[in-house]
């Protein structure tokens, strides 16, 4: 056989020159490695995936598991003081590799196209076109060979250094002191210089993103909104999502032909960074902007924690005007210009000091108005907003002493309360869905169904507290220790729009729950991290507003937007 294959390859001398130069340079440790990682790639996630998207999920995974498989060789190789490299694998084993490859990668694709099926059933979502299969592999191989010469390039500095070091030190100390300078190098350039410049260029691009115009952008005329006239902060400083908040909602006549009764104005008040810099300083500002504006004698004052850019999701808000027929007044700051994937790994104390700022501020102006006459205070927030509004807080106990009600949607892993909530919940409970302490302060829940179950049982608090998540939320399920720990949510019951066959692999599992999360919120609503029409629900459940019915909020629906 191996005959046959040089008469083949002799024949024509670019693919001889070809193929020796794969064979030559490429790893059969690092191929056979990146082959069963591109496999595990394709494996049941949580949220379905377009083709491009999931060609690089693929690629990025093979490249990783190529960079495995050649330090595991190279690793073997040093632990038994072998010095010189293995010898050159046969054409026999590339063809076993290369006939495995054909044979199991369209099983495997064929696998993963049933599994995409069948998780778009569960979500309502059409099924992939056949073609996307091909651009997968079309898109995998190039960006996994654009990764790979990465790689390679890095190795080749370490053994040209190797080489070098090699005149004045012995051969295992001049690799390693070479792998390690040139480790360190890269984490120098990386953190010095290219996440500097690189943060520049991100802060000044998303500070110009922030002074954008939407169909939301002409200025407010109301004296009840920030940035209208009266108004102690400009237009301009509110920043594009804080001019969507305040240029959006619903109008009074809005309010009055869906409830059928004389409605008011709701109150919005939102301060920038384009204000002042300093998160308690803004509080302060919102405050006074409140007061002006009569914002504390409203029936309910709703302090929102808002997400990197200052988004709110407007369901959330609108909900509440609905429900209050306008006897609202809503308030929040923003504290970022990063997105929220971004303001997670460098913002997140920021925002936590945000939201513990405005909270207090609210908070001490709302105990001066006489008991008997105080509105009632609310606070919720949406993903890296439910940081910034649990952050007032450290315990349940705690939020419903200081609050008339919570209610957080989509929380992530770095909210110390919610994470200590699923921990010390109520022995046999799920973690998907826990109780705490009999429910009598906090309930979770994941759709309308279970906000009307938790409804039917007794719920004495009279601040009650809710968290939704939803099953198939990446972003609520998203935690570094499933690289190594089974997530007890993979250990129960899965939830109604949960594959059935995912199964936590160590790494590979964590890597599946972070491609997800990139595109979260595009499923449809009620699934990942797309939080809308059972908000009206939840506020129900939460404040059990009189006249407000479920019926009610089941025509409120398709009235609400989340963007």
């Amino acid at each position: 056989m191996d005959d046959t294959i040089d008469t083949v390859i002799d024949n024509d001398g670019l693919l001889s020159r070809l193929v020796h130069a794969y064979r030559a340079r490429f790893s059969l440790a690092g191929l056979s490695t990146a082959l069963v990682m591109l496999w595990l790639s394709v494996t049941p996630s949580l949220l379905p995936r377009d083709a491009l998207f999931q060609g690089l999920i693929s690629a990025i995974s093979a490249a990783t598991g190529y960079l495995l498989g050649v330090f595991l060789s190279w690793l073997v190789r040093y632990l038994i003081s072998r010095d010189s490299p293995w010898p050159d694998p046969r054409r026999t084993h590339w063809l076993a590799l290369i006939a495995v490859a054909l044979a199991g990668t369209p099983i495997m694709l064929f696998w993963f196209s049933r599994s995409q099926d069948e998780i778009r059933d569960l979500m309502g979502m059409s099924h992939m076109s056949w073609h996307a299969y091909p651009a997968i592999a079309l898109v995998s191989h190039i960006v996994f060979v654009l990764l790979v010469l990465l790689g390679w390039a890095w190795a080749d500095a370490v053994r040209a250094l190797t080489r070098r070091l090699r005149k004045f030190a012995p051969p295992r100390i001049a690799a390693i002191t070479s792998a390690l300078l040139v480790a360190t190098l890269t984490v120098l350039l990386l953190n010095g210089v290219v996440a500097k410049y690189s943060m520049r260029v991100m802060n000044s691009s998303f500070a110009a993103l922030n002074d954008e115009t939407t169909a939301e952008s002409e200025p407010t005329t109301s004296p009840l909104r920030s940035g209208g006239p009266g108004s102690l902060v400009t237009w301009d400083s509110i920043g594009l999502q804080g001019r969507v908040f305040i240029g959006t909602g619903p109008t009074v006549a809005d309010l009055e032909r869906f409830n059928g009764a004389p409605a008011k104005e709701p109150v919005r008040s939102y301060v920038g960074l384009g204000s002042e810099g300093d998160p308690r300083e803004n509080a302060k500002l919102a405050v006074a902007e409140m007061e002006r504006s009569g914002a504390f004698s409203r029936k309910i004052i709703a302090v929102a924690g808002t997400t990197g850019t200052g988004w709110i999701n407007r369901s959330t808000v609108d909900s509440l005007e609905y429900m209050y027929n306008g006897d609202t007044a809503t308030v929040a700051i923003q504290y970022s210009y990063l997105p929220s994937w971004l303001s997670f790994l460098v913002d997140n104390e920021r925002c936590r000091r945000a939201g513990q700022a405005l909270f207090e501020a609210v908070s001490a102006r709302v105990r001066k108005i006489p008991e008997a006459q105080r509105p009632k205070l609310v606070v919720f927030g949406e993903s890296l907003g439910t940081s910034g509004a649990e952050a007032p807080f450290g315990t349940i106990p705690d939020i419903a002493a200081r609050t008339d009600g919570a209610f957080f949607a989509g929380p992530i892993v770095n909210n110390p309360v919610w994470k200590a909530t699923l921990r010390d919940r109520d022995k046999g409970s799920p973690e998907r869905l826990p109780m705490f302490e009999n429910g009598d302060l906090v309930r979770f829940v994941a759709n309308r169904h279970d906000i009307a179950a938790a409804e039917k049982r007794p719920w004495p608090s009279i601040s009650r507290i809710l968290f939704l998540q939803h099953a198939s939320d990446p972003v609520v399920w998203w935690d570094p220790g499933t690289i190594l720990r089974k997530p007890d949510w993979l250990r129960e019951k899965r939830g109604p729009d949960v594959h059935p066959g995912i199964r936590w692999i160590p790494l590979i599992t964590f890597l599946q729950i972070s491609a997800d999360m990139v595109a979260s919120d595009k499923v449809p609503d009620g699934h990942g991290h797309n939080y809308s029409s059972e908000i009206p629900y939840a506020w129900q459940a939460i404040l059990q507003v009189p006249g407000w019915t479920d019926g009610k909020s089941a025509r409120l629906g398709p009235e609400l937007a989340r963007y």
